[in-house]
């Protein structure tokens, strides 16, 4: 993935696309994640092919408005963080990413605002 070690070793799943949805590149816990849906066939697949509705047009929607999506989600037993985001390559609109990473179930929660 672009020489970028540090994303291969990384504990979650990142997928980045271009501006039209075209899937550009995956790390190895994506492709380990999406392998029943092609693995590294996907890339070069647009993504908005592998959302059924109404997620497909809600992630048409994110990406025309150029807007990030965040929320948790729990599928085989696992708690899942899902960030979907746009990237820019020279302040130029390049795209989405979307990291998926396994969270714990009691995630703690520290307030940084809170005075001591």
């Amino acid at each position: 993935m672009s020489g970028q070690e540090w994303v291969e070793g990384f504990p979650g799943a990142v997928t980045v696309c271009d501006t039209e949805g075209r899937i550009l590149e995956m790390n190895a816990k994506s492709l380990e994640v999406f392998a029943a849906d092609g693995g590294a066939g996907l890339i070069g697949t647009n993504v908005l092919d592998c959302h059924p509705e109404p997620s497909r047009s809600k992630l048409k929607k994110m990406m025309d408005e150029r807007r990030a999506n965040v929320y948790t989600i729990q599928k085989k037993g696992k708690k899942k963080l899902i960030y979907q985001a746009p990237w820019y390559k020279d302040t130029i609109y390049a795209g989405f990413v979307e990291l998926s990473l396994e969270i714990p179930w009691d995630l703690p929660h520290f307030n940084r605002d809170k005075e001591d």
